[in-house]
């Protein structure tokens, strides 16, 4: 089995608009385990770090501009496959075209304003992890219910 770790974002919409509990409840509730977590308002150059990937995108300015604009939640998650089961609960990048059921499908009517953002491989997770935190700052330990969930 493969134990993997994440990187989740829950954006200032979704801060705002107090659904923070609604969407760490569905990550922990399938079984994922909140390693690293902290509140966090980013300066533009942990965004253009972040995003980095989109810099020279019509997007681009808009994209940091929002993430900027209000509290964020950082979080490192930690579970089996965590990567895709994070990117499965979270939905498509559209809000509008994300399935009832999916945290963007719930919440989310736009894909500027789209709640969160999760890591989409292993190495995008790595390296958002460092920008976000340091390594003493991620715990180890384990669930009372691992054995059940994992394997």
């Amino acid at each position: 089995m493969s134990i993997q770790r994440t990187f989740v974002m829950i954006k200032p919409d979704g801060v705002l608009r107090g659904i923070v509990g609604e969407v760490i409840r569905r990550f922990e509730n399938k079984g994922l385990k909140i390693v690293a977590m902290k509140l966090s308002w980013l300066s533009r150059e942990k965004a253009e770090e972040q995003y980095a990937i989109h810099k020279g995108k019509p997007f681009y300015e808009d994209l940091i501009k929002y993430v900027t604009s209000g509290p964020v939640v950082l979080m490192v998650l930690e579970g089996p496959h965590a990567v895709d089961v994070v990117r499965r609960l979270i939905g498509p990048t559209n809000g509008a075209e994300a399935p009832p059921g999916t945290i963007r499908g719930d919440f989310s009517v736009n894909i500027r304003k789209n709640i969160i953002h999760a890591s989409d491989s292993i190495e995008t997770a790595e390296k958002e992890i460092k920008i976000h935190f340091t390594e003493d700052e991620i715990l180890q330990y384990k669930r009372p219910d691992e054995d059940w969930i994992y394997r």
